[in-house]
């Protein structure tokens, strides 16, 4: 992904910035190939009814209005609906980030200054002694996004937000009967698993399995994979939390 050039915006104040995406994806990239001959396979765009392959200017956009009608949008009237000031991360407030649930954090990105610029190194200062995050917006290929922008110890992180309409939570509140032994035993079997976290040492065993496989299978091996044990499930809550904690001492 190319660097994206934008520009922290808040009152009269305007911070040159470039994103780059914070994550990367480590899944190993596998191709889709034909089984009988194992060649790849391509995805033609085509139109069943004139029977024709198309090319990129050949199609535009619609909405399904009712089944088979379609209302469409050339790029020039989707182009006039983007925002004017896509160019710009424009703040709208500052927030304590203890207000937003986790689970509305979509994307990543690392903002740099893109010069050597008091603004920006203010700009953190600021986020870093208020103890706030800035909650702006901004558009990022053709998608418009709310977002948080974050102090960290090497720079500001973007995080876009999924909107209210997009989080599915259930809306009706838990409302179940426990007795004092059994909430009492699960208390207890947390505090035995209690932990840090430590990222570097969490390792993505089914992608480390898939490279395993491939070098078994480019020297000639025969892919073994591990051998799955079966848990015993035990239906009985207290007989369950019980055993789980003798397991543990």
């Amino acid at each position: 992904m190319p660097n994206i050039h934008r520009n922290i915006s808040f009152a009269l104040v305007n911070i040159p910035v470039i994103m780059n995406p914070a994550i990367k994806n480590n899944d190993t990239s596998f191709n889709q190939l034909h089984k009988k001959c194992a060649h790849r396979i391509q995805y033609v765009k085509f139109c069943p009814l004139c029977k024709v392959k198309l090319k990129e200017t050949d199609i535009i956009k619609g909405y399904e209005v009712e089944k088979g009608e379609y209302l469409t949008f050339d790029k020039q009237e989707i182009e006039k609906l983007r925002p004017e000031t896509e160019k710009e991360i424009e703040i709208t407030a500052f927030i304590p980030i203890s207000e937003i649930d986790p689970i509305y954090f979509e994307k990543s990105y690392c903002l740099n200054a893109e010069t050597k610029s008091k603004a920006y190194y203010l700009f953190c200062e600021a986020l870093k002694k208020t103890k706030q995050v800035a909650l702006c917006k901004l558009v990022i290929g053709s998608k418009f996004y709310y977002a948080i922008l974050r102090f960290t110890p090497t720079g500001i992180i973007l995080t876009t937000l999924y909107f209210e309409e997009e989080v599915n939570l259930p809306t009706t509140e838990l409302n179940g009967k426990l007795n004092d032994k059994e909430l009492n035993l699960a208390i207890e079997l947390i505090n035995s698993l209690k932990g840090s976290f430590e990222p570097e040492k969490y390792k993505d065993e089914y992608q480390e399995n898939i490279q395993k496989a491939i070098k078994e299978k480019q020297n000639g091996k025969k892919v073994k994979g591990e051998k799955k044990k079966p848990k015993k499930q035990v239906s009985d809550l207290m007989e369950a939390l019980e055993k789980s904690l003798k397991k543990k001492s």
